[in-house]
């Protein structure tokens, strides 16, 4: 007996603020989109405390609260929200060819992608340990909570130094933790940190242990060259070592940049293949923020829904 092949009219991949924005407004247009939620539901947010610069929350909300807050609108408005981890795709031909979990395979006419990035962390089980607890990668997002307190930055590039200034005016004094002798961004942003008095720069070091109770109270970190390990007293570790979008699975499907982010159209979230959207994370490595995530998201479904009325 020959099993019935499910056609999907808009299969969003990633469950985050794109991918259920993208499912909020593509319910809307009655497109009777599809989410598979993948290996992290809620994507990276799920993995923080407070978050407190997304409108509409006044007093904050923690980040898993608000990734249910958001599921439960997709599905009232009828979203299919599934899980499940997309293995493999085609794109070579619409309708479009994905492969579940290694196993099941539905066509779609139209792809959302919205997988997301994650951050490039050090690899030290105290990382993990305090993460959303003095431990971030996000000085965007999280540095409000640290005004006035002593912080460490971990990273010599543009990030690292960006995130540095911008954590220097809220911080009382910020430790940039850099394993060369010289920045690797770029001849203004070293200017820039340099000349920032409240920034002190911790050449040829590594960080060996981030220390703590409930929360983050110091470091260790060790001098590469002359092998000598110190203690700073710290109440918030920030991580700004890179990115790594989640894009493998389209790695030959799709146009990427040479560090695997999805590249879309000026002002749009369409891709090199008609029909296939990528919103969020995985095509924005700028600003990497839930707000503007969503907003992509929206602009996704909308361009989805103006391309299925053209077919």
């Amino acid at each position: 007996m020959k099993e019935d092949i499910e056609k999907i009219r808009c299969l969003i991949i990633g469950s985050g603020p794109a991918g259920y924005t993208a499912a909020i407004y593509a319910s809307r247009a009655d497109l009777k989109p599809v989410i598979y939620q993948g290996l992290q539901p809620g994507g990276q947010l799920t993995i923080t405390t407070e978050v407190d610069n997304f409108p509409g929350y006044p007093d904050g909300i923690h980040g898993v609260a608000m990734m249910e807050d958001l599921k439960k609108q997709a599905e009232r408005f009828g979203s299919d929200i599934r899980w499940g981890i997309v293995s493999k795709v085609d794109f070579s031909s619409r309708p479009f060819k994905i492969i579940i979990d290694e196993t099941t395979t539905v066509y779609a006419e139209t792809v959302i992608i919205a997988t997301g990035a994650s951050a490039k962390w050090l690899g030290l089980e105290s990382e993990k340990k305090f993460n959303g607890f003095g431990v971030s990668a996000c000085a965007l997002c999280d540095g409000f909570f640290y005004k006035g307190q002593d912080i460490a930055i971990v990273g010599g590039g543009d990030t690292a130094a960006e995130e540095a200034t911008y954590l220097a005016k809220l911080c009382k004094k910020v430790y940039m933790i850099v394993r060369r002798d010289e920045l690797r961004a770029s001849k203004a942003m070293q200017h820039k940190v340099l000349n920032t008095k409240n920034i002190e720069m911790l050449w040829n070091h590594t960080t060996k242990e981030i220390i703590g109770d409930k929360s983050v109270n110091g470091a260790i970190v060790k001098n590469v060259k002359t092998g000598i390990e110190t203690k700073i007293d710290i109440t918030g570790f920030f991580v700004a070592i890179g990115h790594k979008p989640s894009s493998e699975v389209f790695v030959g499907q799709i146009e990427m940049n040479e560090n695997g982010y999805i590249l879309t159209k000026p002002n749009s979230t369409q891709t090199n293949i008609e029909g296939v959207f990528a919103a969020g994370d995985v095509q924005d490595h700028l600003y990497r923020q839930a707000v503007t995530a969503a907003g992509s998201g929206c602009m996704a479904a909308i361009e989805a829904e103006r391309f299925l009325s053209t077919i």
